[in-house]
């Protein structure tokens, strides 16, 4: 079983039509479980499609230049192994052990710290405002990401990689989850909320990432996580509110009225003359 694992994931990073059809896939789904049990009613500015298409415009880009930096964690994950450097090599890990490692150590720095620090540093939060600007958080938002934010998460992935010495196929099983818990936590999903809360010990649930896309502060400077929700309640930055009270976007910093259109997304964070 392992080597077939191995096998497909080790040069996943070199498929990258696969790895768009995988996003796309999860994608889908959920934007189909959303029909069938929506969490809150959404208003769109236009259409759902509409809204869809500017952040999957956004998605693309992403992917494309998270396309180029797998070079360089190609190499990093190369050097270490030659080397033997990183946590996995030192603890002498299997297989399995590879796989949770690279898991939280990545998650740590790729998901939690990188998205900490564009909150408290303003320059930084001039480019992920873009992202808290949908007023209709679903399964489309998750990667709704300005290019310079994801030029940012991939140097923070680099550090994740080379502390852990995560081989390839462990990096893109990484990938491959935080892709699905990306589409998990932005769909406009209602699951029970025994079963929510119950998830969101250990992982971040629905409910609780919404409670970061909350228009205003402190909700919106908690909750930080993408795959694990232990680093929030470890490091003081977890909170709860009930989804009925919920209204998504953000209270400053960018012009509702010009959340879904696409080259004012891209170029609103260059604009910004004020310190944000």
């Amino acid at each position: 079983m392992w080597e077939n694992i191995i096998g497909y994931f080790s040069d996943l990073e070199e498929r990258p039509l696969e790895r768009l059809a995988i996003l796309v896939g999860g994608m889908l789904f959920f934007w189909i479980l959303e029909g069938a049990i929506p969490l809150l009613p959404l208003r769109f500015r236009k259409n759902k499609w509409r809204h869809a298409m500017v952040n999957f415009g956004l998605t693309i880009i992403h992917l494309i230049i998270h396309t180029f930096l797998a070079l360089i964690i190609i190499a990093i994950s190369d050097r270490c192994a030659a080397h033997r450097f990183g946590v996995v090599y030192w603890t002498g890990a299997g297989i399995a052990a590879t796989i949770l490692l690279t898991t939280l150590i990545c998650d740590f720095f790729g998901g939690w710290l990188v998205h900490m620090i564009e909150h408290k540093i303003p320059f930084l939060w001039r480019f992920h405002v873009i992202h808290h600007a949908d007023t209709n958080v679903d399964v489309t938002t998750g990667l709704r990401h300005h290019p310079v934010e994801s030029v940012l998460r991939g140097v923070f992935m680099f550090m994740g990689v080379a502390l852990s010495g995560a081989p390839m196929y462990a990096v893109m099983i990484y990938q491959t989850i935080l892709v699905f818990f990306t589409a998990f936590e932005h769909a406009n999903i209602r699951l029970p909320q025994p079963i929510d809360h119950a998830l969101s010990f250990l992982f971040v649930s629905p409910n609780m990432h919404k409670v970061h896309h909350h228009w205003k502060q402190p909700y919106t400077d908690s909750n930080y996580g993408a795959i694990f929700s232990i680093w929030d309640r470890l490091l003081g930055t977890f909170m709860k509110l009930a989804p009925s009270q919920l209204r998504y976007g953000i209270d400053r910093d960018f012009p509702e009225p010009k959340d879904e259109d696409f080259l004012t997304l891209l170029r609103e964070p260059f604009l910004k003359k004020k310190s944000l």
